[in-house]
């Protein structure tokens, strides 16, 4: 890892998966190797990946199918899903599946839950029926989940064991964009991701509520918050805000948000270091830059929360591009 501003912080990837550019699922899949790969030599500490249904543009369905593949091609990097949509899941499969993981992969294992449906009305209820009944109840699937961690859940008063139990235990998030799932995250002990990149609030008062509830669990005894941000860097800042137009124009040509990556590029409006303003009421989901211009914008988020935990989403605007942003970042 660079030795000067990158040196700081904890870095991560957060890969959606993309197809980008006519991409194959197979050659999406490939790349997702690729950038784990990558991202383990340059000195990130974790690669994660998403959750997504009946979603054209992106492969990533499955998060511990991906992570068991990427896991054997990598190292020492942390696996970790961003998220697990639990509402759709029994608390015992997701369990399962990822004490599974743990053994297979010990001490590298992170399992990051979400709320979120996932996909359309469509695909949400061909997946799991009744999407908001089973929201309504993740209070229950969450103390389930805990309870299956920890080796302390029963039904009808009989103990039921998540097997295989690794020796290493998985580490525990919960990532969201509300205080509602801060609320969860510090109810239950877990760490807390704050989607950044996918929310018109600033985190502040999500991470407040967060740190003044925690309540410690075996799983963690402090709180611990990490921040997604969407960012594409480049070797000048015409380069980088020209690439987040055109992914920005590609999405609204095919009519699908994929990511919220260049929602707030403005083409009049800079600050002195050359990224992006947000209006007075706007929070900037996106920051496009030289490497010394988005770690400017990236400091004044990790102060603002007061976290050095950083996970990266860059979606484009071509997987070369992608990867070399990612290179850039980490090195400055």
């Amino acid at each position: 890892m660079g030795a000067n501003i990158s040196g700081k912080y904890n870095l991560g990837v957060l890969d959606l998966v993309p197809r980008l550019n006519g991409a194959t699922a197979e050659q999406a899949l490939q790349q997702s190797v690729t950038l784990a790969q990558h991202a383990e030599v340059w000195g990130y500490s974790r690669y994660w990946t998403s959750e997504h249904h009946d979603m054209d543009e992106l492969a990533s369905a499955s998060p511990e199918v991906l992570l068991a593949h990427i896991g054997a091609r990598t190292n020492t990097i942390q696996l970790g899903s961003g998220a697990v949509l639990l509402p759709h899941y029994s608390p015992l499969k997701v369990a399962e599946s990822f004490r599974l993981l743990a053994a297979l992969y010990p001490g590298r294992i992170e399992l990051g839950l979400g709320r979120a449906p996932g996909g359309g009305p469509h695909a949400t209820m061909a997946l799991s029926g009744n999407y908001l009944q089973h929201v309504s109840k993740l209070p229950e699937s969450l103390s389930a989940l805990t309870e299956l961690l920890e080796d302390r859940y029963t039904y009808e008063e009989h103990p039921v064991t998540a097997r295989p139990i690794p020796e290493l235990p998985l580490s525990l998030w919960m990532l969201g964009t509300n205080v509602k799932s801060a609320e969860f995250a510090a109810r239950f002990g877990m760490g807390y991701v704050f989607g950044q990149f996918m929310s018109d609030a600033d985190g502040t008062e999500a991470v407040r509520r967060y740190r003044e509830g925690f309540i410690p669990s075996a799983n963690r005894k402090e709180p611990e918050v990490m921040v997604a941000v969407s960012v594409l860097c480049a070797e000048t800042k015409e380069e980088a805000l020209s690439w987040s137009r055109e992914m920005a124009e590609r999405r609204r040509a095919v009519g699908k948000e994929i990511s919220t990556q260049a929602d707030n590029i403005s083409t009049s409006s800079s600050n002195n270091n050359g990224t992006t303003d947000a209006t007075e009421n706007e929070v900037q989901r996106h920051y496009a830059g030289t490497p010394a211009q988005v770690w400017d914008q990236l400091q004044q988020v990790c102060q603002r929360l007061n976290t050095d935990r950083l996970l990266v989403v860059t979606t484009g605007p071509d997987y070369e591009r992608r990867l070399a942003s990612y290179k850039l970042l980490v090195n400055a």
